[in-house]
């Protein structure tokens, strides 16, 4: 990845409506490869903040080419803290791991082999991802796996997606006929790691990027026409999202400083994505408050940034979330 003022001329500047679905998928598609080859630190590095601040400015440009290239990165993370074979160059990982009641995949030992049947939902990348890492069911409980898709016992299921935020994450259903996949670790191995809470604060950071997109247009608005109450919502904005940032980075040197704590990673990342999902909330309703529906209506760029960053901190559980990190903090409180 590169500097915040490179990405903003690489991105696909979000959905204009006069682009055809083939236009929007191509323009995604190259903005999500170029991002790709360049390296990034993994979490705990020493270079954590400039992890999150890729991805923030990332998801500043174009929040659903963030959400594809931050599961790239997590799939990476995750390969890395479980010592296994990391992605190569050129591919492009997804992380699949909704465990809904159904549909379901089932995984079959098979010699020095697993093989993986059934069909997955929730899958961002659907068609545009060349591998995956997924969990699947096996006779002593979920596991992860990480699967090829070119083959052609990989399907995906045209998306059923009805909303417009994230249309263009190609969220959908893969289908596996007995494909062939190599088995990473055990679902603890997953959850249980710190890294699944650093991968957590990673999404946070796409979260206020995504905000910063919307604030831009109130930003545009007010240098035209700075007017009193407008001036009020982008003072409150900048403060929201200022504040973000700043949990980002103190996030982001506390990690640095002791990666390997489940627990205190656990209650950072519940903390970051507490303050950003707030932040978000903020921006869209203060943007909104000031300028009413006109750029919801007809500025299309300025409406898919809100609708997809709507979605996308969706993610979060809200009160549940803040009542986990509550019971966190009950055990540190004094008696």
């Amino acid at each position: 990845m590169t500097s915040t003022t490179t990405l903003a001329g690489r991105g696909t500047g979000s959905a204009h409506t006069d682009r055809t679905e083939e236009e929007e998928r191509r323009l995604l598609t190259a903005a999500v490869r170029s991002l790709l080859r360049q390296p990034v630190p993994l979490p705990g590095s020493g270079g954590t903040a400039e992890r999150w601040d890729r991805l923030r400015a990332a998801a500043a440009d174009d929040v659903v080419v963030a959400r594809l290239v931050e599961a790239h990165l997590d799939a990476d993370a995750i390969l890395a803290e479980l010592g296994q074979e990391r992605p190569r160059r050129g591919e492009w990982w997804g992380v699949w791991a909704a465990e809904p009641p159904s549909p379901r995949v089932t995984a079959t030992p098979e010699g020095d082999r697993w093989l993986l049947s059934g069909a997955k939902a929730w899958c961002s990348g659907t068609g545009l991802c060349t591998h995956a890492l997924l969990t699947a069911d096996t006779d002593d409980g979920v596991a992860l796996f990480a699967v090829d898709l070119r083959g052609d016992d990989v399907r995906g299921e045209p998306s059923t997606w009805r909303a417009a935020g994230m249309r263009r994450s190609s969220t959908g259903t893969v289908h596996l006929d007995r494909v062939t996949a190599r088995r990473v670790g055990s679902h603890a191995d997953y959850l249980d790691r710190p890294g699944f809470w650093h991968g957590g604060a990673g999404v946070a950071a796409c979260w206020v990027g995504g905000a910063e997109r919307v604030a831009r247009t109130l930003r545009q608005a007010v240098e035209r026409r700075p007017e009193a109450h407008a001036l009020a919502h982008l003072g409150a904005v900048d403060a929201a999202l200022a504040g973000a940032r700043w949990v980002l980075d103190a996030a982001a040197r506390e990690l640095d400083e002791a990666p390997t704590s489940r627990r205190a990673a656990q209650v950072r990342t519940m903390r970051v994505r507490a303050v950003a999902e707030q932040a978000v909330t903020t921006t869209v309703d203060h943007v909104g408050r000031a300028l009413g529906a006109t750029p919801l209506c007809l500025d299309g760029d300025h409406a898919a940034a809100v609708a997809d960053v709507t979605v996308y901190v969706r993610q979060s559980h809200a009160e549940r979330d803040l009542e986990g990190l509550g019971r966190l903090l009950v055990g540190e409180l004094p008696q």
